[in-house]
């Protein structure tokens, strides 16, 4: 990311923000998923990264230097625990470096999970 620009206030703005047209375009295809995987949350910028909400936040994603990372509820994580172990993760982050191919069969699986999880089981944002 360029160290000389304003905080961005869409999605649109912060994917931009990288230098890196690789970083760009995987962050893309991260918000690509996102919105065919969850087509009714609504879009915006929390903690700094693109988030997707149902009122409460489903789930986020952010860009960092060498990877992004992609968060949901520790809950969710854990649900797909045996499918991670190839993963660094974190409470509820699940490490994606750039240079690798996005899990995308694995998150669309999980953007599923969370939304049932929150719609059903009412389970909130951390």
């Amino acid at each position: 990311m360029s160290a000389e620009t304003s905080k961005p206030t869409t999605v649109d703005e912060y994917i931009a923000l990288f230098d890196d047209e690789r970083h760009r375009a995987f962050l893309t295809r991260l918000r690509e998923l996102s919105r065919a995987a969850a087509p009714q949350a609504e879009e915006s910028l929390k903690w700094g990264g693109p988030a997707y909400a149902f009122g409460s936040i489903l789930f986020v994603f952010a860009g960092y230097k060498r990877h992004a990372n992609f968060v949901f509820t520790p809950s969710t994580k854990e649900a797909f625990a045996d499918r991670l172990q190839d993963f660094d993760t974190g409470k509820g982050s699940i490490k994606l470096p750039y240079d690798d191919e996005i899990p995308t069969e694995l998150l669309t699986e999980m953007i599923a999970h969370r939304i049932r999880e929150f719609e059903v089981d009412g389970v909130k944002w951390m």
